[in-house]
């Protein structure tokens, strides 16, 4: 008899830690293993604004999944596409755009979460994203090339409007960004001897009344002071009305030019969660505290993807989709996993806030660690320490802490690598959002897989 089947979807934080604790576990041959993700690492998205500001290396961020001594996990290089959980088949569209379909007998859905957008005039054709390594190292190369390309021009006009930078969203991921970028650009600036450094300007914006109020009100305005000390721009309650070429409306009605829109308004989960026709809570599948779908036989759903009951909070809260509870979630979904397959009972998620860190660059952060307020240099330590002690290998850390000294001594390197640099990329162009399949589409290749099996 044929071993179970056990299809993860999705790589990141939740997908990786369900995974390697699987290999960890079962017993060799109890059941075959299968993850489908576009690439094989691991993607330690937290430092993803070290990456686009140079700190990082991209290296040192992805994770190989393929250096664990126990892999025997089958990497399927695509995404999936569409799932029919009556039929127990996952469509897949390969790297190379082909599509083929996978059988299961248990799913796990860790599809993560996409760039959430609105129906803004431009936007999709002139914003860049945060969510991928790619995206990251692309930014990078637009940003110095917007300093390179100032510098040349003999058009005042094409200068202020290439030095000015937008980032549109107050959460973690729009502030850190706004921080290490405009660090780098005003560390670069020295090396740019035509150019006037108040013409650099950089703006944050967000639609909320306050930055990035999980933290609390405290720690919140120290943030905003590290980062109007540096002469970023903040502007909250206001968010973009239309985006073009070389110009960008905020809803006050005041006209920007600007050639770099990087646009980090919140994430929605994977559209994978839309082709299986199930109960959502806020776009995301709604799930019981052991993670599983209603309804729906061995399917189960963690990390972004799923409103995983939040048992600590109580009072009807889902768990926010964070580092912290995907990788955590991960562990008890191959605990229930494996309790499924030898006919125990599944054990409830419940996981206690470790707290938020906040890393600004250089000296400037704010943390806090169950629940202690801390910024500066404190708070700086607490936050590269966390990061540090996340990342899942002995080589990841050696590099990411490599990198960190590396720059302490030698500062930022301004090197373009000429990604993409003949042409402009999209959101779409990078997290592939219109690839999913329509429940019509699904049907036709689950029949097709049915006949053939």
């Amino acid at each position: 008899m044929a071993p179970p089947r056990i299809l993860v979807v999705g790589a990141g934080f939740a997908g990786v830690e369900c995974v390697q604790r699987l290999e960890r576990r079962l017993a060799p041959g109890e059941a075959e293993i299968a993850l489908v993700t576009p690439f094989s690492y691991q993607l330690y998205l937290p430092l993803l604004p070290q990456v686009a500001s140079g700190v990082l290396t991209p290296q040192s961020v992805a994770v190989s999944l393929r250096r664990s001594r126990r892999h025997r996990t089958r990497i399927i290089p695509g995404g999936a596409i569409g799932v029919d959980t009556k039929a127990k088949v996952c469509v897949i569209r390969k790297i190379t755009d082909e599509i083929v379909t996978e059988r299961y007998d248990y799913i796990v859905l860790a599809a993560g979460s996409v760039t959430r957008t609105f129906d803004i005039p431009g936007l999709l054709d002139h914003a860049r994203g945060m969510k991928t390594l790619a995206e990251a190292a692309y930014v990078r190369d637009h940003v110095i090339a917007q300093l390179d390309l100032a510098d040349a021009s003999q058009d005042e006009a094409e200068r202020a409007s290439r030095l000015q930078f937008v980032v549109v969203g107050g959460g973690y991921a729009g502030t850190e960004t706004a921080a290490c970028l405009q660090r780098l650009t005003t560390n670069a600036i020295r090396h740019y001897p035509r150019l006037d450094p108040k013409l650099i300007k950089w703006h944050l914006i967000d639609i909320a009344p306050k930055l990035m109020p999980e933290l609390g009100d405290r720690l919140g305005r120290a943030a905003l002071d590290v980062l109007r000390r540096r002469n970023i721009e903040v502007s909250l309650g206001v968010s973009i009305a239309k985006a073009a070429a070389e110009e960008v409306t905020f809803t006050d009605g005041r006209v920007l030019p600007c050639r770099t829109l990087i646009w980090t308004a919140g994430v929605a989960a994977s559209p994978l969660i839309t082709t299986l026709g199930a109960e959502t809570v806020r776009g995301r599948l709604a799930v019981t505290p052991q993670m599983r779908l209603p309804g729906a036989d061995g399917v189960f759903a963690l990390g972004d993807a799923a409103a995983v009951p939040d048992l600590a909070k109580g009072d009807g809260a889902v768990c926010p989709p964070t580092a912290q509870h995907a990788m955590r979630q991960g562990k008890v979904m191959a605990d229930n996993l494996i309790a499924s397959l030898r006919r125990q009972p599944l054990r409830d998620y419940v996981h206690k806030d470790l707290g938020l860190v906040v890393d600004l660059g250089g000296k400037d952060a704010v943390s806090k660690p169950l629940g202690v307020e801390l910024h500066g240099l404190p708070a700086q330590a607490v936050a590269r320490g966390y990061h540090w002690s996340a990342l899942r290998t002995n080589v990841a850390k050696t590099r990411v802490m490599t990198n960190w000294l590396l720059n302490a001594v030698a500062g930022d390197d301004f090197v373009r690598t000429g990604f993409q640099s003949r042409k402009p990329a999209t959101l779409r162009d990078f997290e592939y959002t219109d690839a999913y399949l329509t429940p019509e589409q699904i049907k036709e290749h689950t029949a097709s897989a049915t006949i053939k099996h």
